[in-house]
C-alpha cells in the first residue's frame, strides 16, 4: 500500500477539488491510501458531500489548522507554521510514515519544505522542478521551470543527471537525450551561463545532445531539457499561453458557419485526443526533484482531475524507486568530476 499525503488546502480549487480529486485516486487505484491535511472540520464537511464514494475507507484526515497562503514568506512560512499541510506533510515523508507529498498550493511553500524538512540528496546543489510537456510524440521533461532563477553553470549539469534518471524510470527511456536551451546550437552561443554549463555537460553522464534552441523544444528533440528557472518558467507559462489560445482559436472557428461545424462535428474525436495531449491537467504536476522524497507540486489552478493525475504522477515515482535512482546517478556524476 502507498500512502500519499495531500494538501487539501493547497490551490486556487482547495478543499472542494482537492477532496475529490482525492477520492477519484483513490477509486481508481486500490493500492493507495490518502492522508488528507489541513483543518479537519473543512475537509469533512466536503466529504460529507461525497458520502459512499469507492475507496473512501483509505481516506484519513490529518488537522493542519494553518494555511500557508501565496501571500506568506515562503521560508518563514515554513519555519513558523509548524501546524500546516506543508510541513506535517514534509515532516511524515522524512519520518517515513507517508511515502509522497502532493500540494497545488505555495510553490514557494513546498520549495522551502522541501529543501529545509525533506533535505537535499547528497550532492545536489539545488533541488528543481521538472514538469512534463508534450512535443507531439509523447512527453519531456522541462528542468528547472522555476525553483532556480539564479543559476551557476555547474546547477545545469546536475538537472541534466536527475531530469535524466526522471525519464528513465517514469517514461521508461533506456538513454535519454540531454539538452540545453540556447540561442543557438553552436557551442560558442549563447550567454555566460549556458556557454560554461555546455562544456560541464560534455563531461556529465548522460546522453548529451547538445544546444536546442527554442523552436525545437516542442520538436522531439530531446527527452530532457535542460535551462535555469527563468528561463524554464518562461517556457512553460508561454506554451501553457499558447496551447489556450490555439485551442480557442479552433474552437471559434469551428463554430463560425454551418460548413465548418460538418468538419468539426466529424473531427471531435481527433480535437479531442489533442486537447488531452496539450491539457496539463492530464500530467498533473512538477516533481521536485533532488530532495529526500517524493514531492509533486501541482498546477495552482488544477481541478479535481489534475489533482488525481498529480497523486497518480507521485505514486508511480514513489514505485519505481525516483529517489533512489537520483542518488545513484548524482554519485555516478561526482565520481567521475
Amino acid at each position: 500500500m502507498i500512502h500519499i499525503y495531500l494538501d487539501a488546502m493547497g490551490g486556487d480549487n482547495a478543499p472542494g477539488c482537492t477532496v475529490e480529486g482525492a477520492l477519484e485516486a483513490l477509486k481508481n487505484d486500490p493500492e493507495l491510501k490518502i492522508t488528507l491535511g489541513g483543518p479537519r472540520e473543512e475537509i469533512e464537511r466536503e466529504l460529507k458531500k461525497h458520502e459512499g464514494v469507492p475507496g473512501e475507507d483509505r481516506l484519513t484526515i490529518d488537522d493542519a489548522p494553518e494555511i500557508i497562503t501565496n501571500h506568506d514568506a515562503p521560508v518563514m512560512a515554513i519555519r513558523q507554521k509548524k501546524n500546516s499541510a506543508q510541513v506535517k506533510g514534509m515532516l511524515l515523508v522524512r519520518e517515513g510514515k507517508a511515502d509522497g507529498f502532493v500540494s497545488a498550493g505555495s510553490t514557494g511553500a513546498t520549495l522551502a519544505g522541501g529543501m529545509f524538512r525533506l533535505g537535499r540528496i547528497d550532492g545536489v546543489e539545488r533541488p528543481a522542478l521538472a514538469p512534463l510537456l508534450p512535443n507531439g510524440k509523447d512527453f519531456f521533461c522541462l528542468i528547472d521551470c522555476g525553483a532556480n532563477v539564479d543559476c551557476l553553470p555547474a546547477y545545469l549539469p546536475q538537472f541534466g543527471v536527475m531530469g535524466s534518471a526522471y525519464i528513465k524510470a517514469v517514461r521508461g527511456v533506456e538513454n535519454p537525450r540531454v539538452g540545453l536551451v540556447n540561442i543557438g546550437a553552436e557551442a560558442e552561443k549563447g550567454n555566460a551561463l549556458v556557454k560554461a554549463a555546455y562544456h560541464l555537460m560534455e563531461k556529465a553522464p548522460f546522453h548529451f545532445i547538445g544546444n536546442v534552441e527554442g523552436r525545437d523544444i516542442t520538436g522531439d528533440v530531446a527527452d530532457v531539457v535542460v535551462c535555469d528557472g527563468f528561463s524554464g518558467n518562461l517556457i512553460l507559462k508561454f506554451m501553457e499561453g499558447v496551447a489556450g489560445t490555439l485551442l480557442g482559436m479552433i474552437k471559434k472557428e469551428i463554430y463560425a458557419d454551418t460548413r465548418s461545424k460538418i468538419g468539426g462535428l466529424l473531427a471531435k474525436p481527433a480535437f479531442k485526443r489533442v486537447k488531452k495531449t496539450m491539457d496539463y491537467t492530464e500530467v498533473g504536476g512538477a516533481p521536485l526533484l533532488g530532495v529526500k522524497g517524493v514531492v509533486v507540486k501541482a498546477h495552482g489552478s488544477s481541478n479535481a482531475h489534475a489533482i488525481a493525475c498529480a497523486i497518480r504522477q507521485a505514486v508511480l515515482m514513489v514505485r519505481k524507486n525516483l529517489v533512489d535512482s537520483i542518488e545513484k546517478e548524482i554519485a555516478k556524476q561526482l565520481s567521475e568530476q
